[in-house]
């Protein structure tokens, strides 16, 4: 009697385990599905990818976008990239179609005056910080910024327009960021794409890039009010530019 229990305790061991061990071959079997954060990364490549592309005018304003034929171009899936072509009408760089997709946004004149207006004030507050900065003995970055400015002098001298507004972008987002503000380091981030957006439209006159030098010797002397006033005096002169190379306004 007590092997008959005995044998019947073991079946219904083995059949236990082998039932715990038929629900994990099951669990195991499944196929994973993509993470939020997989297709977060995804969706935020297109978004560059896109992005880049308007920057240097494959997709001109007024271009209307299809999302299969961007997805083929960038040859993803849809999925990531309409999210990406919401996330940029979102952020007002391309705008909704009736019925029939969207479009690359045309830059208005009130939108170069709204840049302008928000992106002087963290210039000239950047170039102030990144001086204090150095005066306090953080020069670490100098090298880098002064990279910059030879690298847009290489690329004037090549008639390399897009070469040389990717270098005048870095010496402003170089400027922020030795400027040792996570503040407005995160603000001027949300500005980065509609001023490259905006310098890779407007010409690249010369002494552009002289203001740039004199805004670099003064924030690598730590001279915080001079680098203040050369940045103000920079912007504003960039806001004449800009003005005049898409509206034909002095």
């Amino acid at each position: 009697m007590a092997r008959r229990d005995e044998g019947r305790m073991k079946a219904e061991t083995v059949a236990d385990r082998s039932g715990s061990e038929s629900a994990a071959d099951d669990s195991g079997s499944h196929t994973p599905v993509p993470t939020p954060a997989g297709s977060a990364s995804l969706s935020a490549r297109a978004r560059e990818a896109v992005l880049q592309r308007i920057v240097d005018r494959r997709y001109a304003q007024g271009d209307r976008l299809v999302e299969r034929e961007v997805a083929e171009e960038l040859s993803m899936s849809r999925v990531p990239v309409r999210e990406a072509l919401r996330a940029l009408v979102a952020e007002g760089l391309l705008e909704l179609l009736p019925h029939s997709g969207v479009r690359v946004r045309r830059l208005e004149y009130a939108d170069v005056e709204h840049l302008y207006e928000v992106w002087e004030p963290l210039a000239v507050q950047a170039s102030r910080l990144a001086a204090r900065a150095v005066a306090a003995g953080d020069t670490g970055r100098l090298a880098a910024l002064e990279a910059t400015l030879r690298q847009a002098e290489s690329a004037a001298a090549s008639d390399e327009g897009t070469r040389e507004v990717a270098a005048h972008t870095a010496f402003h987002e170089g400027v922020v960021a030795m400027s040792g503000n996570p503040l407005l380091t995160r603000t001027m981030e949300q500005l980065s794409w509609q001023l490259r957006l905006l310098f890779g439209m407007r010409e690249e006159p010369a002494h552009m890039r002289a203001q740039h030098a004199e805004m670099y010797r003064h924030i690598s002397a730590g001279d915080m009010e001079a680098a203040a006033a050369s940045t103000l005096l920079h912007v504003r002169d960039s806001r004449t530019v800009a003005l005049r190379s898409l509206f034909g306004d002095a």
